[in-house]
């Protein structure tokens, strides 16, 4: 069984670096780490980091990593995957020296051809993370938009031993996965769509204040809000969107909703409706979601 520590970061490919990293460092508030050539590592915990950012041509989302709970089932786990006919390549010891990072596993799921991270023993900065004005504490989820709903619902569960904590429909229209036994009630979440992309990143504000600070820097800085605040029925959390320099989606999220390891409730079945969506009916603007295209890396480039 495949046990994680948490969501530990993301990679995304951005057309413009520099002013992505002013971005996510004043505008979300995350910690510029190191800069190596064209690769930017910014944090947003006491990790090495939590997001990386790329220069490219196009924007998108290149890979999405997790830290698994315990080093000794790295093996394990790679065994695992390596069963399951995922056929998980470890990284070398250069790569991940420069990743800051133990032992690490990549590999390419199914159906959508996206490269994800399994990882250990991330190094740990000398000193804590320090918020901005508008404090964040941890990043919290992907949400994925798919028009391969079924299939990436039973790899998540069955495979990968993600949980669900709610679906929305009558037909599945939404669900909100935790990779367990990671308390939160979304590390990563699916909604049906017409095409595949990203719909958004998440962090985590340490109070609703942080989410109303939020809005008047977004204001401040002329940067489009997209939706919100609000508050999400299925997690409880409040929320507000707005769109980086990209066009990528990225949510503040405060007061989720947090699972036992046992005892946990049953997942529910939610109405898919706009008031299921945000208890505070409002509704979301245009560009909500519509940029994030989800790039499949040449195996070449997965197997370095």
């Amino acid at each position: 069984m495949i046990r994680y520590k948490k969501l530990g970061y993301v990679v995304l490919n951005v057309t413009d670096l520099d002013k992505s990293v002013d971005f996510y460092e004043n505008i979300v508030g995350m910690q510029f780490v190191e800069r190596v050539n064209e690769t930017v590592f910014l944090r947003s915990s006491r990790d090495h980091h939590n997001l990386i950012l790329e220069q490219a041509p196009e924007a998108g989302l290149v890979r999405v990593a997790y830290e698994l709970e315990k080093i000794e089932q790295f093996q394990g786990v790679f065994d695992y995957l390596t069963e399951q006919g995922l056929n998980p390549v470890e990284l070398s010891v250069k790569e991940t020296q420069d990743l800051a990072q133990g032992r690490t596993l990549r590999f390419k799921d199914p159906i959508l051809g996206v490269t994800y991270e399994f990882y250990v023993g991330m190094m740990q900065m000398g000193l804590p993370f320090v918020p901005k004005k508008a404090r964040i504490t941890r990043f919290l989820h992907v949400v994925y938009e798919t028009n391969q709903f079924e299939e990436m619902l039973d790899f998540f569960t069955n495979t990968l031993n993600f949980k669900v904590s709610d679906t929305a429909g009558r037909e599945d229209a939404w669900a909100w996965l935790r990779a367990f036994p990671s308390p939160y009630h979304h590390d990563f979440a699916i909604t049906k769509g017409p095409e595949n992309k990203l719909n958004h990143i998440a962090y985590q504000a340490e109070r609703v204040d942080d989410v109303g600070i939020q809005v008047n820097r977004l204001n401040d800085a002329n940067v489009p809000i997209l939706f919100g605040p609000g508050k999400h029925h299925p997690s409880g959390s409040i929320f507000l969107y707005f769109a980086d320099p990209d066009g990528f989606t990225v949510e503040y999220s405060q007061g989720m909703e947090e699972f036992p390891e046992e005892g946990a409730r049953e997942p529910r079945r939610l109405e898919p409706s706009q008031d299921t969506i945000d208890e505070w009916g409002g509704s979301p603007k245009p560009g909500f979601g519509k940029h994030g295209k989800l790039v499949t890396e040449d195996l070449e480039k997965v197997n370095q």
